[in-house]
């Protein structure tokens, strides 16, 4: 089962209680009516007087039953999934789940009428009956009609989707509403593309709120661990850029069961969909953590020894696609840099965000060991990079890995905290030498500069402006609140124990081992 509401009241949630109350109350209006014109016509009620004094009982009765019905439906419908899960279940099990709902709410009405109240005339059985039938042909079709307007309507979605497709212009971007893909759907509609985007919404539509009106965007909230849901939409889909991750290494320890089913397993069956629908390409957001520590200056042929549970499911979801890529279907891994800058959902659980914003607000600016390297690139650039892959010759971005960054933007910790404090003078610089984070890696990008003459625009410096900036213009008014921070908001929002993949487990225990 999903619950993507995780236990917050949503505009949606509250919608499909205002219909459902709507169609029950109609229904009984619509039976007590039916049940009055029949009165009339067998001529139970011939004088005009009595024609009028039934009318006033019926509305008695309505006024009676209207809201005890009601409450009890929306009660027993909750507890069936109506609000949460349940709008994931299709076809003949959703109308199933909504007819046993519906018997189950008439069932304990009738009980409560017929048994407590000893049949006071709450409710006349005739039109119990009638409104328990109406109730199931109203509730019933409302929730079937999206399938039956989907059967007319995606053959000629799919048509147009089909004529797009020799062009290579439809782009499925899985968790595409986050940090990376908030700044990367501009450059994608800009250049062209017919962008389909997945997504849980945790944060609701905010981050990608500038392009939600453009044409070429669809938005369908979904969890693309639903196996389901990424059959649907990679229909007629020429190239996939799959950001959809639990990402940050405190996030990950929160939960490293679910962490690695969505990291991992969810990745194998989001590809391995791909690779049956004749996907064209698939880029996957990888990361340089899985470099670990090390001394050396690393490329892409460099040792991977991940030191963190991030890193290792990371590797893991690399080995596995590199495993699936054929000639026809060859997935671009690429390896971001630690990232900073502002997108449509800026993250201040990295270090140069983090670091410039408590200099500003605070005063302070603390550095935890100080002497670990860490390549780094800016958000907009990382989004430029996957834009960059997808532009290019297929033959030279298939299987291929790349280290998404710069040479130039390989700093120490301590050197980050320096560029800040020359920034924010007033700030104190200090440095922590007890640090418990072992990674340690500085990276070479000649392999993206010199095969895609990929080069990054921003600089840290300008980043640290940018984000000094925002603070500054209000834009920014309290870093610490849970939405700037994954293992934050994932912490105060929980996260469920789902039913976990094996395999995933052990491919992630050979990864480890063999690191």
């Amino acid at each position: 089962m999903f619950k993507a509401t995780n236990g917050k009241v949503t505009p949606g949630m509250v919608l499909r209680v205002f219909a459902d109350v709507l169609m029950v109350q109609c229904s009984l209006l619509i039976a007590l009516s039916l049940t009055w014109f029949c009165h009339v016509l067998l001529g139970e009620a011939k004088a005009d007087k009595a024609l009028s004094q039934q009318f006033w009982v019926m509305i008695g009765h309505y006024a009676d039953a209207a809201w005890p019905l009601t409450i009890i439906c929306v009660a027993v419908f909750y507890l069936n999934g109506f609000y949460t899960y349940g709008r994931f279940y299709q076809g003949r099990y959703k109308a199933l789940i909504v007819f046993q709902a519906v018997c189950q709410s008439y069932l304990i009405f009738g009980f409560v009428q017929y048994g407590f109240l000893g049949g006071a005339a709450v409710l006349p059985r005739t039109a119990l009956i009638l409104s328990w039938g109406i109730s199931l042909i109203l509730i019933i079709g409302s929730r079937l009609w999206l399938q039956i307007w989907k059967r007319i309507a995606d053959p000629e979605r799919d048509r147009v989707l089909s004529a797009q497709r020799g062009q290579g212009k439809n782009v499925l971007v899985i968790g595409g509403a986050g940090y990376i893909g908030s700044a990367l759907l501009p450059k994608l509609l800009a250049s062209g593309y017919h962008v389909r985007l997945l997504d849980l919404l945790l944060y609701d539509t905010e981050p990608i709120e500038p392009v939600l009106g453009h044409p070429n965007l669809e938005v369908l909230q979904g969890d693309f661990r639903h196996v389901g849901k990424i059959v649907e939409v990679m229909q007629g889909i020429d190239s996939v850029v799959h950001l959809g991750a639990i990402v940050g290494d405190p996030a990950c320890e929160l939960d490293k069961e679910l962490t690695t089913e969505v990291n991992l397993s969810a990745t194998r069956m989001v590809a391995e969909v791909a690779k049956l629908c004749g996907v064209e390409r698939f880029i996957f957001a990888s990361t340089c953590s899985v470099y670990g520590a090390c001394d050396e200056v690393l490329d892409e042929c460099s040792n991977t020894r991940p030191v963190s549970h991030y890193g290792n499911t990371k590797l893991a979801a690399e080995r596995v696609l590199r495993q699936m890529a054929d000639v026809r279907f060859a997935p671009t891994i690429l390896r971001f840099s630690t990232i900073y800058g502002l997108s449509g959902r800026t993250r201040f659980d990295l270090v140069v965000n983090l670091l410039s914003a408590k200099a500003k607000i605070d005063g302070q600016i603390t550095v935890m060991g100080g002497n670990q390297w860490r390549p780094f690139v800016h958000v907009d650039d990382a989004a430029l990079s996957i834009a960059t892959v997808l532009g290019a010759p297929r033959e030279l971005v298939g299987d291929e890995i790349f280290n998404v960054g710069s040479d130039e933007q390989n700093y120490t910790i301590r050197q980050v905290g320096e560029l800040v404090h020359e920034h924010v003078p007033g700030a104190e610089l200090m440095i922590d030498e007890k640090d418990t984070d072992r990674r340690n890696y500085r990276v070479s990008f000649a392999k993206i500069r010199n095969v895609l003459n990929f080069k990054p625009q921003w600089t840290l410096e300008k980043g640290i402006e940018q984000v000094l900036e925002a603070i500054a213009r209000g834009d920014i008014v309290d870093y610490r609140d849970a939405k700037y921070s994954n293992v934050k908001f994932l912490s105060g929002e929980g996260t469920e124990r789902l039913s976990r993949s094996t395999w995933a487990h052990e491919m992630l225990k050979e990864i480890t081992t063999s690191s």
